[in-house]
């Protein structure tokens, strides 16, 4: 087994001075939610890779009336379950629990080999079942049934043969009617006395095959919705009053089962005895000390109604006592004697039961539901003296239509499993085992079969029901398999360096033109009036003779060189604005100080030995940046938007191109609002500019141009199935391979596109007709590239199984999936860094070995929130990401620029804080100018790389560059000169003092 990774040391060191949890008492869980949030960020949200302790229990579990179904079968008395389901009508305000409840479920109780088969398969050291009360009592009391005995002594002997240890519930929910039409349920102080002597059969006839017994589950959910709102059976609408005496009932029950096992059992035996305990988790509105305290009541009132008189002092919380007055039952000094102690672990249940379901809205006190079990864990540990904590139900759900790839299932299970290996490694929670809910899919109580829950598949159509494993088996066997998530060399970052000339930028959609004249350009003549106005006034009919125009004019382009020059970059990219250069769209107007702006720009940046990489075009949200004659006239579906294209390409390269020798045609082209007809025209457009540099300016100018394209990754939501793996290839080439197979393959639109659009025409009888190309067209757009230019922000999960309708895309028959386990930005992107070393490895692989240059790569940030942590986290590690498609993928990285320069053109976005006309950097600019300055991640190992100094290419610099000669002799004869005047005065002046 790998050895445990200890946590990273800034984290280490914080967790060490919050303190690991301490022998609790009530009310010390309070501090749960001040500590969480002081933990430091993004550190503590990242995904940890370790693994759990040695001997860590591993298991699923069902429940009897969920899953075994045969109702009348083997001489099975009726439950309340199975009075609830058979009602002729369904009281107002409860939930009917489906057409035909638990009759059949999944047909356990005929499968029980096929049960055990799954969990072979699985490998899981545990499997928790419940045992029907009424199959073994028919009627509650009485005599034992053969039959139930029979049923569950083949079980247990299944499961001895397995190597799985039994977990079993006594009581999960399915009382036996006869019980409730008798005495009322538990409803009656008599049931305590009823479920002992059941529970002492039980241990008399399995106790020498079973270690861990629960009692009974989530007493919460049966007192409260079965005795106090009547939303579950037996439906008593008995009001809270009767809903805590069933609780106090129960808490009765539980104890006596523990003591007689403890007195009777337990020498021979020597198994544990608990309880399992639902609970939710809550987070205030705001941080203040009102709302913690409505936090720590809520859990009180639901998880400490039964935890604090069994694991603390056999009495309800003080905040029930003091709010329920009279409504509360009251134990005598005896029976909290009798309660307190009564479990020998903290079995937890928590997830799609009760979170967000059958939680009273009253008892959230106005405060936040949420799901984080690792701080319910972490809760528990300090409000219930450290216990040990064995999760005997977690997991979620996925949509009843949903059949084998149950994406959405599995990172929910990754998320909670992840956060109890954090209770346990970074807070010192004492979890010693954990369950997923539940081995197959059944019968999910007040949902009925809206919802599926099981690991495995069940046709609940069929005859067989036979179990047919999902993705999250292979997903959940894996993990037992490696007993965690251990520290892959793939996981790690690793050392190195770019190549020398390796392109470091930083991306400016636009820049700040500020074309304002200064003083110096004003011809006008003013005199200043001292006496009254205290200004200057304009002398009409005098001007001054006007000076030619000089970049020193333009005060905004020198704050903007300095900032990049403070960062150390070598490039920098932005776009130029068509539709203002050309306002008509055409020659017949331009504007020239715009055109001059960009020119002394551009020349600016050449004189600090800065590359300018330029756009000719970027669709912003008004008119696309096109001029307005094309904006409303079709634009790019227009035909007569290329020519006016390839003109005002030419008209930049030929006023701009001494200037600017890299070119991008057109910047992030936005598939996801482009019609077949406009990319048509776009492609054409680009490959129409591409041949005129190539023709016409390349041989003079020097430069290379090609188009710039968005491409995050998209990965499939279930890694082992062939279905999700297909659907992401083809939004892949619906994304990226739209406009880039003609241009960097076969001069066509990719195979899959044009088969899926036929397919869906077919199908939906609608026309998504995908243009043709002539043979010359093709020619034309393909090869017309120098370098691959991608745009990557974030990385997508993608799915077959329609699961969530506000994230299914029906034309692409898509669904999104969100990894819950994975850090996200306040606009709730995902920051994937390995996402970036995979889309460059894709390309490689589909285009060859051409050139890449990651052109725009970024994330938001919450610009007052954790000093731009985020952004410091995510630009490290996708530049490490980068550094492993080079080194270790030989992929043909030449340059990487980070989006974006400052927050006053992309606010949250820039590595530079705009506020009150002043920009700051960052810490993410300062992060980025080291890496720039190592030229990567070098270590101790790392070769020194020796690279020719870079030199300006700057053509004022030219001259100078070729007349080195002519320059040293003017530069001698410069000198010389000095020093004869020098020494002409000096010998003047001794003479003179001489004669005087």
């Amino acid at each position: 087994m790998a050895p445990a990774a200890p946590p990273p040391l800034p984290l280490l060191l914080l967790l060490l001075l919050l303190g690991r949890p301490l022998l609790g008492a009530p009310g010390q869980g309070a501090g749960t939610w001040s500590r969480f949030a002081r933990l430091p960020y993004p550190q503590d949200h990242l995904f940890l890779h370790d693994t759990f302790p040695d001997g860590f229990l591993w298991g699923a579990g069902s429940a009897a009336y969920q899953t075994e179904g045969g109702w009348r079968q083997g001489g099975k008395g009726p439950s309340v379950w199975d009075a609830f389901a058979h009602r002729p009508a369904t009281p107002p305000g409860s939930a009917p629990p489906g057409p035909a409840g638990g009759d059949v479920a999944s047909d356990s109780y005929n499968n029980l080999f096929r049960d055990a088969e799954g969990l072979r398969r699985l490998g899981v050291s545990h499997y928790r079942f419940s045992l029907a009360w009424a199959r073994l009592l028919p009627n509650g009391t009485g005599p034992l049934n053969p039959a139930g005995l029979a049923h569950y002594r083949r079980l247990l002997g299944r499961l001895q043969e397995l190597g799985v240890e039994p977990v079993v519930t006594l009581y999960h929910w399915d009382l036996p009617q006869g019980l409730q039409d008798a005495f009322g349920g538990w409803a009656s102080p008599v049931l305590p006395q009823l479920f002992r002597d059941y529970a002492e059969l039980c241990f008399r006839h399995f106790g020498g095959q079973v270690r861990y017994w629960l009692t009974m589950d989530n007493p919460y959910v049966v007192a409260w919705h079965g005795y106090g709102t009547g939303r579950l059976p037996p439906g008593v609408r008995g009001g809270p009053r009767l809903g805590y005496l069933a609780a106090h009932h129960l808490l009765q029950a539980h104890a006596k089962v523990w003591h007689l096992y403890n007195d009777h059992f337990r020498p021979t035996q020597r198994g544990k005895v608990s309880i399992a305990l639902s609970s939710h988790w809550i987070k205030p509105q705001r941080m203040t000390e009102k709302n913690i305290e409505e936090c720590q009541k809520s859990l009180d009132f639901v998880l400490g109604w039964f935890a604090k008189p069994i694991f603390i002092d056999g009495d309800y919380p003080e905040s029930m006592r003091s709010n329920l007055s009279s409504l509360l039952p009251e134990f005598s000094e005896a029976e909290k004697k009798y309660i307190k102690g009564t479990a020998d672990f903290f079995a937890l249940s928590f997830g799609a039961t009760l979170s967000f379901q059958l939680l009273d809205s009253h008892m959230k006190f106005q405060q936040l539901e949420s799901i984080s079990l690792r701080q319910l864990l972490y809760w528990i540990s300090t409000e219930y003296n450290n216990p040990q904590i064995f999760i005997v139900e977690n997991s979620w759900f996925v949509s009843g239509s949903t059949k084998r790839d149950d994406a959405k299932y599995i990172y929910y299970l990754k998320k909670f499993i992840m956060e109890t290996l954090k209770a346990i490694r970074y807070d010192g929670v004492n979890v010693f085992g954990y369950t997923v809910w539940s081995l197959l899919d059944g019968f999910e109580w007040h949902r009925g079969y809206s919802i599926r829950r099981g690991l495995f598949y069940v046709d609940f159509q069929s005859h067989d029901k036979k179990l047919m494993p999902k993705s999250s088996v292979l997903f959940y066997q894996k993990l037992i398999e490696k007993n965690g998530f251990p520290p892959l060399p793939e996981n790690q970052p690793i050392e190195g360096i770019f190549p020398c000339g390796f392109a470091w930028g930083i991306v400016d959609n636009y820049i700040q033109v500020d074309t304002t004249p200064t003083q110096f350009l004003d011809s006008n003549v003013y005199v200043w009036d001292v006496h009254q106005t205290k200004k200057l006034i304009k002398v009409e009919g005098v001007f001054a003779s006007k000076r030619k125009r000089h970049c020193v004019d333009f005060a905004a382009i020198r704050l903007q060189i300095s900032l990049l020059q403070e960062m150390h970059v070598t490039h920098f990219h932005f776009s130029l604005k068509w539709s203002l250069i050309l306002p008509l769209g055409n020659l017949s107007l331009i504007n020239h100080t715009l055109v001059h702006y960009y020119q002394c720009f551009a020349n600016e940046l050449l004189r600090f030995n800065i590359t300018p990489v330029v756009a000719l075009w970027q669709p912003m949200a008004e008119n696309q940046e096109l001029p307005v004659s094309f904006a409303k006239y079709g634009a790019w579906e227009n035909p007569e938007t290329i020519q006016a294209f390839v003109e005002y390409a030419k008209f930049c390269f030929t006023s701009l191109g001494d200037h600017i020798k890299f070119w991008i045609t057109m910047n992030e082209p936005s598939v996801k609002n482009l019609t077949y007809t406009a990319g048509h025209n776009l492609l054409k457009a680009h490959a129409k500019v591409w041949h005129l540099y190539d023709k016409e300016f390349r041989r003079s100018q020097k430069g290379k141009i090609s188009i710039a394209l968005q491409a995050d990754w998209v990965e499939p939501a279930c890694p082992f199935s062939r279905n999700d793996q297909q659907v992401a290839d083809r939004i892949l080439e619906f994304d990226i391979g739209w406009l880039a197979e003609p241009i960097f393959g076969n001069g066509d639109y990719p195979q899959v596109m044009r088969a899926w659009l036929h397919q869906r025409s077919s199908v939906d009888l609608y026309n998504f007709h995908l243009p043709y190309f002539s043979e010359d067209e093709k020619k034309l757009i393909q090869g017309s590239f120098d370098f691959f230019a991608l745009s990557h922000y974030t990385t997508t999960l993608v799915g077959w199984e329609k699961e969530d309708a506000l994230k299914y895309d029906h034309y692409l028959e898509v669904q999104m999936i969100n990894d819950i386990t994975w850090l996200h930005s306040p606009n709730r992107a995902a920051v994937v860094p390995w996402g970036l070393r995979k889309l460059l490895k894709w390309v490689k692989s589909k285009y060859g070995d051409v050139p890449i240059y990651v052109m725009s790569n970024g994330i938001d940030d919450d610009q007052n929130m954790m000093h731009d942590k985020l952004r410091v986290y995510y630009i490290r590690n996708y530049i490490n990401e980068a550094l492993k498609a080079y080194t270790l993928d030989n992929v043909n990285l030449q340059g990487y620029f980070v989006y974006s320069f400052n927050d006053k053109t992309a606010p949250k976005y820039g590595l530079y804080s705009y506020v009150a006309n002043q920009y700051e950097p960052k810490p993410s600019m300062k992060h980025y100018r080291e890496i720039i300055d190592n030229n990567g991640f070098p270590g101790p190992e790392t070769p020194e790389l020796l690279c020719p100094e870079e030199i300006a290419s700057c053509p004022e610099c030219n001259f100078f560059r070729t007349r080195k000669s002519l320059l040293a002799f003017i530069s001698f004869i410069f000198v010389a000169f000095i020093v004869t005047i020098f020494f002409i005065i000096y010998y003047s002046k001794k003479a003179e003092r001489r004669y005087k």
